[in-house]
C-alpha cells in the first residue's frame, strides 16, 4: 500500500477511475438511504425509489442496485457522519451533477407521499455540504415533484 501511495505522489501511478466511480456510487446510495431512514421508516416504496434512481443514474442492473443499496445501508449504520460521502461527491462531481443528486434526494424523501421535517433538514445540510445553492435545491425539489422549473 505504501508503494502504491508513493507511486501516486511521484506521478508514476494514476488513481483508479474504477475505485472513484465505485466510491461515487456508494456515496450517492448512502445519502439516498440516509434520506429514506430520516423518518425512521425505510419502507419498500423508498427502497424501490432508490433502486430506480440508482439504476437510471448509474445504468445498473436490478441486482447491482439492490447490492449497492445493501452496502450503503451497512455504511450508513456504521457512521453518523455525512462528510465521507459528501467529500467524495465534492471531489468527483460537477455542479450540475451535484444538483442531480439533490433532486434524487427529494425523490426519495417524497417516495412515501410525505416530507418529514428531518428529511427536509437532511437535504438542506447535504446541499450545503456539496455546494448546491438554495435556489438550485428548491428548483430540484420542484422537478422531483413534477412541477417543472
Amino acid at each position: 500500500m505504501l508503494d502504491r501511495l508513493l507511486g501516486l505522489l511521484n506521478g508514476h501511478d494514476k488513481p483508479s477511475a474504477t475505485g472513484s466511480m465505485e466510491e461515487q456510487k456508494l456515496a450517492v446510495a448512502a445519502l439516498l438511504v440516509e434520506a429514506a431512514r430520516m423518518d425512521e421508516d425505510f419502507d419498500e416504496n423508498e427502497r424501490a425509489s432508490i433502486a430506480g434512481l440508482l439504476t437510471e443514474h448509474f445504468d445498473l442492473g436490478t441486482s447491482e442496485a439492490a447490492s449497492l443499496i445493501n452496502q450503503a445501508d451497512v455504511k450508513v449504520q456504521e457512521t453518523a457522519q455525512y462528510h465521507p460521502f459528501t467529500n467524495a461527491l465534492n471531489q468527483q462531481l460537477q455542479p450540475s451533477q451535484k444538483v442531480e443528486i439533490i433532486e434524487m434526494l427529494w425523490r426519495v424523501a417524497y417516495a412515501d407521499g410525505t416530507l418529514d421535517p428531518h428529511e427536509d433538514q437532511l437535504i438542506r445540510q447535504i446541499a450545503g455540504l456539496i455546494h448546491v445553492t438554495d435556489r438550485e435545491r428548491m428548483l430540484a425539489r420542484k422537478r422531483a415533484l413534477g412541477e417543472g422549473n
